[in-house]
């Protein structure tokens, strides 16, 4: 049975199916918290929220963790108002304190292209910290422009456009508890 979302009264015709349920989601955050745990036993980390996509998936995985953790939050932007990525990434926000010396563990809600976490690590690395990782409740490995695999991978996905749980299409639709499958229509 599809769940049906309801918003003021209405149904939302334009989910074709849920990809990945909320109790999926909430064992998968445990697993990538237990796997990060494992890694930086006895160290103190730096989590970076990539907004706004990632920031339900981040204060999920967050509050899982059992270690000593610093939030920055960063803004960047690829995509605009489309569903394809444009392949210019622009940073909107950068980190308020300086990430040197530190283990960093970027948190974002998807990696598609690849080509803004490319990106971002190396404009990161630049700053030298003590090492730097990616953690990403998404991969979609097809869509890949270059070549960059995440550190700490939730679930692959098919190419289809994804909303809910932190991704939204034009800035809607991120509160659904779900990973859901958007039937795109000719406008």
């Amino acid at each position: 049975m599809i769940k049906r979302y309801s918003f003021g009264g209405g149904i939302l015709e334009k989910i074709k199916r849920v990809l990945i349920g909320e109790a999926d989601l909430k064992r998968r955050v445990k697993e990538l918290a237990s796997a990060i745990e494992k890694d930086y036993k006895g160290e103190s980390i730096t989590m970076i929220c990539i907004l706004s996509g990632a920031s339900i998936f981040f204060a999920d995985l967050v509050r899982e963790l059992d270690l000593s953790v610093q939030f920055e939050f960063m803004s960047v932007s690829s995509y605009g108002s489309g569903t394809v990525s444009s392949g210019e990434v622009k940073i909107l926000k950068d980190v308020n304190h300086p990430v040197a010396g530190k283990n960093i563990i970027i948190v974002e809600d998807i990696i598609d292209s690849g080509c803004t976490l490319s990106y971002l690590k190396r404009i990161l690395l630049q700053r030298e910290p003590k090492s730097i990782r990616v953690c990403t409740i998404l991969d979609k490995p097809s869509r890949r422009k270059v070549d960059f695999k995440g550190d700490y991978v939730g679930f692959e996905i098919p190419d289809e456009f994804v909303i809910g749980y932190g991704l939204d299409y034009d800035g809607k639709y991120r509160n659904l508890k779900d990973v859901c499958v958007l039937e795109l229509t000719e406008e």
